[in-house]
């Protein structure tokens, strides 16, 4: 099975994640004996940091380029962000150029702290307004924070539900992601990896507890997604 990865830091020394060409080479190389044939590339975007959308995109090729060039051979990437939650967010001129690239999807990360309502606005107004399919990252990651009717609200949303691999060897988090499962939202995966220490590529880990059937229907997701020309 080749699994599509949906959620990495995997471009050298543009945030947290690899902190080098080496450490990138190396993560792809472990994703690629856990079988992961695709990578969705997701640095960390966050509109108070950044000058623009363009100087992002720009620091975001020239990581890649550097890793392509390094090893031409890497494997199969596709240029994404993580792009964190911030009120007025969906007023961002060009923000649809950090969908991941081809396709109609953003990858959009949750702020850690209390829910607001302006939340769920943002994540309405980015998907109407540009016309994405929005994915709400590692939604298991909240519970210390939300109450059981902040995550109705946030479920509510017409978006997809990414989940690390990593909360299948949490009981608690496990348990929230079978619950999601079982309700019928859509949910796909990704390792979040950042590096080859503590938060290193996880696929084996998804392999042995996760749903077989499940792992492939998100493997397939972005193809559902690519934008005709």
């Amino acid at each position: 099975m080749i699994h599509t990865e949906h959620h990495c830091h995997i471009l050298p020394g543009i945030d947290d994640g690899a902190d080098s060409v080496e450490t990138s080479l190396a993560m792809a190389e472990l994703m690629k004996e856990q079988g992961v044939g695709r990578i969705v590339a997701t640095p960390h975007f966050y509109a108070h940091r950044e000058k623009s959308v363009e100087r992002f995109l720009k620091k975001r090729e020239e990581a890649f380029r550097a890793l392509k060039k390094s090893s031409p051979a890497v494997g199969d990437i596709i240029l994404g962000a993580e792009v964190a939650i911030e009120n007025g967010l969906s007023k961002l001129p060009e923000i649809e150029k950090l969908a991941f690239q081809g396709t109609d999807v953003i990858l959009l990360e949750l702020p850690y702290r209390a829910y607001s309502h302006w939340m769920s606005d943002e994540i309405y107004d980015i998907s109407t307004k540009f016309g994405l399919k929005v994915v709400i990252a590692h939604i298991h990651r909240y519970l210390d924070y939300y109450s059981k009717s902040d995550y109705e609200e946030i479920l509510s949303a017409k978006a997809v539900f990414q989940v690390n691999n990593e909360a299948f060897g949490s009981f608690r988090e496990r348990r929230f992601v079978k619950k999601l499962i079982k309700s019928g939202l859509p949910v796909i995966f990704g390792s979040d990896s950042h590096n080859m220490g503590s938060r290193k590529p996880n696929w084996d880990l998804l392999a042995k507890k996760a749903d077989g059937k499940l792992i492939e229907e998100s493997d397939s997701f972005i193809d559902k997604h690519i934008k005709k020309k």
